[in-house]
């Protein structure tokens, strides 16, 4: 009997101290590690998120950024990072889905190495042109695209920028393999664009928005099953004749792998009480974002994406993209 008592005291403290675990976290702050300069759309939407985030979880997050080699830097960053859950990641669709298929060194594994908290947003794809390339909608372009892809050119932000995979589907949907024009990131590209330049990019919305709003550049479709309220008047790729062409370069925040169950709840439960904040939704929906309810911003939800997106984008880029 005086054994039984003894294993039943144990488990009570066992438990006990489990509970204290839980209720502790966070006594710190907690960094959040954006592989991308500072007022980009990941940043942006890091620290959209991370304000609500803090005031659930009783500790401010601090955005460090730290860029390089497409964001793989700083998302290796968070892999190596000590699993108590004051050093977590936003990561997206190039750094956690198309990753694998850009570096043939990659030192993480983006299914393996991590704990998915979450989807934040995504940040759908507009394929956007100068504004005096003689198409009138994007079947049109399609069609100008085909007639003359030896000319035809399209910039992007650099070798495996969302910019450059997102064309590198459309084009292999299309069967073409046009003229491509890397730059220093998004700005100076769309700044050639506007000056006419180059003929089109694929971009993020919240990167282009503005100027086609403004009417300096045309946006022919966005790549959605929905059109956005940030861009009403521009159609789907569906209304517009390519329906399979569906892109989002989707922000996702993740946590080294061995994070503490009871951490890991806490976290994923901050960031659902951010996304369906109505303050905070209209924020990143005002930039153009998809916010997902409850369900879609699950780690169960974010697992199956980091999935899909392998899936779907390393087996295209390690046959079109030489590393």
């Amino acid at each position: 009997m005086k054994i039984h008592h003894l294993l039943g005291a144990t488990a009570i403290l066992a438990l006990g101290t489990l509970g204290a675990m839980a209720q502790g976290y966070p006594t710190k702050p907690i960094t959040v590690v954006v592989p991308f300069a500072a007022g980009g759309p990941t940043d942006v939407i890091a620290r959209i998120v991370g304000e609500h985030m803090s005031k659930t979880l009783g500790q401010p997050l601090i955005v460090e950024n730290v860029a390089g080699a497409g964001g793989t830097t700083g998302q290796a960053r968070v892999a190596k990072a000590a699993p108590d859950g004051y050093t977590i990641g936003m990561g997206h669709m190039g750094t956690l889905g198309a990753s694998p298929g850009l570096y043939p060194n990659l030192t993480y594994d983006p299914q393996k190495d991590f704990q998915p908290i979450g989807l934040a947003a995504g940040t759908p794809i507009v394929i956007v042109t100068r504004k005096d390339l003689p198409v009138k909608d994007f079947k049109e372009f399609m069609d100008y695209a085909k007639k003359n892809e030896k000319t035809i050119n399209q910039a992007h932000a650099g070798s495996g920028s969302v910019s450059h995979i997102t064309c590198i589907l459309l084009h292999e949907m299309l069967k073409i393999d046009p003229n491509s024009i890397p730059y220093r990131g998004t700005g100076p590209a769309v700044t050639d664009l506007i000056g006419g330049k180059v003929d089109y990019i694929c971009d993020q919305i919240v990167s282009v928005s503005s100027q086609v709003k403004g009417g300096t550049i045309r946006g022919l479709a966005i790549a959605t099953p929905e059109r956005s309220p940030a861009l009403a008047d521009v159609p789907t790729t569906k209304e517009a004749g390519l329906p399979a062409y569906q892109v989002s370069a989707w922000n996702a925040l993740v946590a080294p792998k061995g994070v503490p169950a009871d951490v890991m709840k806490k976290l994923s439960d901050a960031l659902i009480a951010a996304v369906t904040d109505p303050a905070t939704k209209k924020k990143l929906e005002d930039l153009g974002g998809v916010v997902p309810d409850a369900k879609g911003a699950s780690p169960e939800a974010l697992a199956a994406l980091i999935k899909s997106e392998n899936d779907r984008w390393v087996p295209l880029l390690k046959a079109k993209v030489k590393p």
